[in-house]
């Protein structure tokens, strides 16, 4: 059911962010840096080199993301249980920029698998921790803005990290090890910006020394947000990996040394627009903004489904960033708005682990679709699932309204 949220006070549009806000931002553009050198090109590595199946790249990429979201369940409640966010999120970082020369190493599908695992894992373990360190950094009021500000940071190091994979690439002859080394140097700087330039806020008191994950903490978590729980594994069904976006550019005839910009046009439309939708996520009905992003979304499906060549392409592939940027700040603020502060880790791991769980399902049945019926058909059905899905959210608003 679409959760009511509780009302808001009014956006400090005027007041700027905190620099740690800032310096978050840094460190998560510095790691995308890094593991979009890498992640870019693995689709065409694990296909082209290794002999790999689509069905077991999506099944990979599935696996790999649900490890990541699984694992933020419990850092997340481990920093509620500790009040300290910022020591997890460095171990985390510093998990995944030490997995970075595995990819540059590995002379079989095993290791890379292994690789792309580990390095999701510590994704996981800074997830959660980093997310609620966010929402303790900044007023209620500005929210949005400062998710929008960190996933567009972020967005920004996704789309450098491709498109200095294709200048790599160009450069280096077709080298993909080569391009993986470069991986490392961004990555460690990523964890010594976090260790040097972001201070945790003081501690404060915990409500209770004992686990978060307790019944009557979780209940403290209340309707609207597993409202909101559901309301994101709903969206996480509707899209699943982008490697799918890389494999249809390079179904269409691209080349596999430009292939990464496709992730290079998603991420730039991403970034432009995940800050000032945030923002605008601060002051609008959270259900107009999900809903738009919904129906991008089955644009962009359509049109990656019927793409004939790059202009279609590249179209439905910004659609897709387009929604990303409407739908991914917002939901973390409206995760962060409605649990307690004391629960805040707790509630982004269980959001996460929802989001996980459904990420897998997701992947593991477009990479299925894909071989079975092609890779029209795997688009197609993710834009009847969106429109589904939309139906669905706003007969269950309507029936809320009644109810009121």
């Amino acid at each position: 059911m679409m959760p009511a949220m509780p009302p808001r006070p009014p956006s400090s549009a005027s007041t700027p962010l905190p620099r740690a806000i800032w310096m978050l931002g840094l460190v998560s553009l510095l790691m995308d840096v890094s593991s979009e050198l890498v992640h870019s090109l693995l689709p065409i590595f694990l296909v082209g080199t290794l002999g790999v199946s689509v069905f077991v790249v999506g099944l990979i990429e599935g696996v790999a993301e649900a490890t990541a979201l699984v694992t933020k369940v419990f850092s997340g409640v481990l920093s509620d249980h500790l009040r300290r966010r910022k020591v997890l999120a460095v171990v985390g970082y510093g998990l995944g920029a030490i997995t970075k020369p595995a990819f540059a190493l590995a002379q079989g599908a095993g290791m890379v698998v292994a690789a792309r695992f580990v390095d999701r894992l510590g994704k996981g373990i800074r997830g959660a921790p980093r997310d609620a360190l966010v929402a303790d950094l900044v007023p209620r009021q500005q929210l949005g803005a400062a998710y929008g500000l960190r996933q567009s940071l972020d967005t920004v190091g996704a789309f450098i990290g491709p498109l200095l994979a294709t200048v790599l690439m160009l450069l280096l002859a077709g080298d993909f090890r080569a391009v993986f080394w470069v991986a490392v140097v961004p990555a460690a700087l990523a964890v010594a910006c976090l260790q040097f330039g972001v201070q945790e806020p003081p501690r404060r008191a915990a409500a209770t020394s004992r686990s978060p994950i307790r019944r009557a903490a979780l209940q403290r978590l209340g309707a609207t947000y597993w409202g909101i729980v559901a309301v994101g594994a709903v969206f996480t069904l509707a899209r699943f990996s982008e490697a799918f976006l890389v494999l249809r550019a390079e179904q269409l005839g691209v080349a596999p040394a430009l292939v990464p910009l496709v992730m290079v046009a998603m991420n730039v439309v991403y970034a432009a627009s995940a800050y000032p939708l945030g923002k605008l996520a601060d002051t609008v009905p959270h259900p107009t903004l999900l809903s738009l992003g919904l129906l991008t979304l089955v644009a962009a499906d359509a049109a990656l489904a019927f793409a004939t060549g790059w202009p279609v392409l590249l179209l439905g592939v910004a659609l897709w960033g387009l929604h990303m940027g409407m739908t991914q700040g917002l939901l973390a603020a409206m995760v962060a708005d409605a649990a307690p502060e004391d629960l805040r880790g707790t509630a982004f791991g269980l959001f996460n682990l929802v989001s996980g769980v459904a990420m897998l399902l997701a992947s593991a049945a477009a990479g299925l679709i894909w071989d079975r019926f092609g890779s029209q058909a795997t688009f197609l059905a993710g834009a009847a699932f969106c429109l589904a899905a939309l139906a669905t959210l706003w007969l269950h608003r309507g029936r809320s309204r009644e109810r009121a």
